[in-house]
């Protein structure tokens, strides 16, 4: 079998101007989208701006192709990849012919991508400060089904509890590491098809000794959680579902501790044993955004383009049975405020400060109160060529920042009124959102990863 290894740019200036952040359990990014649905602490060690060669402490080039983001416990980055065992990825399409469907209309055979060698998964685990490989870890080999062009055959983010790294991947199973690369388990999980053979993409995550996944697909939707000890599958209940995409959020507050999942046929929280707990309808034909809490409030985000309801809600604790707007009602006893056309598709929303922030695929910018919902900026275009947006948003050191799938990075002022203060050019395609941890910005691309932080 044809391997690329991994190959290593040093910057050796940068590497020895740029100290090391403290790294602790709290600077960790240990998920999809990290502690906070985004927001990261602030740190002067975090860049504002960065170039294929400014500010960048380490690149590595990591073989084969995935949209799942890098995580990051302790001195470790873990991403996960897949590479075609021939040692010829499929072409990359012009990226004006790409970004044309995104998604959206008719799917075609042109549209969708099917292997005929074996691809090879693995995990990978990076040393923080050297960006070297310390060990990397098979996780299948095997002729995978159909995907969309814009999906990766490994989309979803894995997860740690600090202990171990857990991978999910739809197309093989659930998997079990400790940080050194040890195999704890392994568990099988069903192969579902999926909408237009699109491909899969949740992300697990995981609460004290289990570990949860939501599994929307076209023949039985369920939750699931597994023993993080064993991988034992300790309940399942089925899902009214089709495909969704979204990654489930174990929302902890004051009042108790439930796991939060969204999809077309609405939004349903369970507890911890899967007993249900509410729900409500009102969401887009196609979900892929994945909620949050901040300021006490839960944040839904759904937005197909396609569809004229594309809600989004800000929901309080203790909500019980169907919580469901009434027609026309903008808010309810547990619905703090709604908006039914302000949603975004693929990137998820963030709430920064006082401030709640859409990202719309097309590269439009939405800001509004966080805690009520009123208007505070309207639409403002941060890509002024059009660019397409898959990656969700994140924040730090009071900006904003967006990064388009042909890697330019949008930098925006934090705050009640829009200011574009610069873009950062990485000259290759992301749709992976990326990791902030250490005092680092950690990025993936179609074909590398990045750890960026200037002196």
């Amino acid at each position: 079998m044809h391997r690329q290894p991994i190959t290593l740019t040093f910057l050796v200036a940068v590497l020895v101007a740029v100290p090391a952040g403290k790294v602790s359990a709290e600077n960790d990014w240990p998920r999809f989208r990290g502690h906070h649905g985004g927001v990261a602490d602030d740190s002067p060690s975090l860049p504002d701006t960065w170039s294929r060669t400014e500010n960048v402490v380490w690149r590595i080039e990591v073989p084969g192709r995935a949209w799942s983001s890098p995580i990051v416990s302790g001195d470790q980055v873990f991403v996960i990849s897949v590479e075609n065992t021939s040692g010829v990825e499929t072409p990359l399409k012009p990226l004006s012919q790409y970004q044309s469907r995104s998604f959206d209309g008719p799917m075609t055979g042109d549209d969708l991508e099917t292997p005929e060698a074996p691809l090879r998964w693995a995990l990978y685990a990076i040393d923080f400060e050297t960006g070297q490989v310390r060990w990397e870890r098979t996780l299948h080999t095997a002729v995978p089904g159909s995907k969309h062009e814009k999906n990766s055959y490994a989309s979803e983010t894995p997860v740690t509890d600090g202990e171990h790294v857990y991978v999910y991947l739809g197309y093989v199973g659930l998997f079990a590491f400790d940080l050194d690369g040890a195999p704890r388990w392994r568990r099988p999980v069903e192969s579902y098809p999926m909408r237009q053979g699109w491909g899969t993409a949740s992300s697990p995550v995981v609460h004290g000794d289990r570990l949860f996944l939501v599994n929307d697909n076209l023949e039985q939707s369920f939750l699931a959680a597994y023993s993080t000890n064993t991988g034992e599958e300790l309940w399942r209940v089925d899902r009214d579902e089709a495909s969704n995409w979204a990654t489930p959020f174990v929302w902890e507050h004051d009042l108790r501790t439930e796991i939060v999942t969204t999809g077309t046929g609405g939004v349903r929280s369970y507890d911890l044993d899967g007993n249900p707990l509410w729900g409500l309808t009102g969401m887009s034909s196609i979900h892929v955004a994945t909620p949050f809490a901040r300021h006490g409030l839960l944040y839904v985000n759904s937005g197909y383009t396609a569809d004229s309801n594309r809600p989004v809600y800000a929901i309080r604790p203790g909500a019980g049975g169907d919580i469901t707007l009434a027609p026309g009602a903008a808010d309810n006893e547990f619905i703090a405020w709604s908006h039914p056309r302000l949603g975004s598709y693929n990137p998820s929303a963030l709430v920064y400060g006082d401030y709640h922030y859409i990202l719309l695929d097309r590269g439009i910018l939405i800001c509004h109160d966080a805690r009520t919902g009123e208007e505070v900026y309207p639409r403002q275009r941060v890509s002024p060529g059009g660019s397409l947006f898959t990656a969700s948003p994140w924040a730090y050191n009071g900006r904003i920042f967006a990064i388009s799938e042909d890697g330019d990075t949008y930098v925006v002022k934090a705050g009640p009124e829009f200011e574009l203060l610069g873009v950062n050019a990485l000259e290759e395609w992301t749709l992976a959102t990326p990791a902030v941890a250490n005092g680092s910005l950690i990025v993936r691309t179609v074909s590398a990863l990045y750890r960026i932080a200037q002196p």
